[in-house]
């Protein structure tokens, strides 16, 4: 609707500290999140002029440090390709409240909720457990694997709940964005599995994201094998 520029999040990125890392200050932390963060994004931030926007006043003099420690020193010199194209700005806590949504945890979707989204129809269909069980399950399962909340049926585990899924388009959803969407990268087998394990159940799940993963096109070109085939076994005659 206008000219100025507005911000949006491209990707988040994190990992977990190492314990060597935990005796860090407040200000060392910062400074090994920036050094790390640009080294993770350098295929968005190589030959690009960029701000970096911080809370942490110290990241500002990051670059210009006069006797940094061996931490520190190591960092400058990794980043120092960035250094005619990277501004570090300053910005107050009380005033940096868009990277808020990111260590909050989220509102309840309801209609007090500034975000409210009505909840899709599909959500409540066939939500009545024993009609599950008896249109899709082999097996019988447990009524206590799954309980109700606001209409939308979730499974149950000892660590987790998820969403239960009997809509076959919500399926398929689920296995293009876990896999081939641009964020999923057609990673392995494995890392499907895991990332639908993270947000959804449906009876035998596991059997269709294998059949999913052998049937993406993609997937079966970058991994074909490329080393010789291997010789039939022959039976070593005996010595006469």
């Amino acid at each position: 609707m206008n000219d100025k520029p507005a911000e949006g999040p491209i990707c988040f990125i994190s990992r977990q500290i190492k314990p060597t890392e935990a005796r860090y200050g407040a200000s060392q932390m910062e400074c090994l999140c920036l050094a790390w963060a640009l080294k993770r994004l350098n295929y968005y931030l190589d030959e690009t002029v960029f701000d970096v926007i911080t809370d942490c006043n110290a990241v500002k003099y990051f670059l210009s440090m006069k006797t940094p420690n061996r931490n520190m020193l190591r960092w400058q010199i990794s980043i120092q390709e960035y250094r005619g194209n990277m501004t570090i700005v300053h910005k107050y806590g009380n005033i940096h409240n868009n990277s808020d949504g990111l260590r909050r945890w989220a509102l309840a979707n309801t209609p007090e909720n500034p975000e409210w989204v009505p909840q899709e129809e599909h959500h409540t269909e066939g939500i009545c457990v024993t009609d599950i069980a008896t249109e899709f399950f082999d097996q019988a399962y447990d009524e206590g694997r799954f309980h109700l909340l606001e209409g939308i049926l979730y499974h149950r585990t000892k660590h987790t709940s998820v969403m239960a899924l009997t809509d076959r388009t919500l399926i398929d959803t689920i296995l293009h964005e876990c896999h081939d969407s641009v964020a999923a990268g057609n990673l392995s087998e494995d890392i499907t599995l895991e990332r639908v394990e993270t947000c959804s159940w449906w009876p035998n799940w596991k059997k269709d994201v294998a059949e999913y993963f052998q049937t993406c096109d993609r997937c079966q070109k970058a991994n074909r094998a490329t080393e010789k085939t291997f010789g039939m076994m022959v039976q070593i005659q005996e010595p006469k």
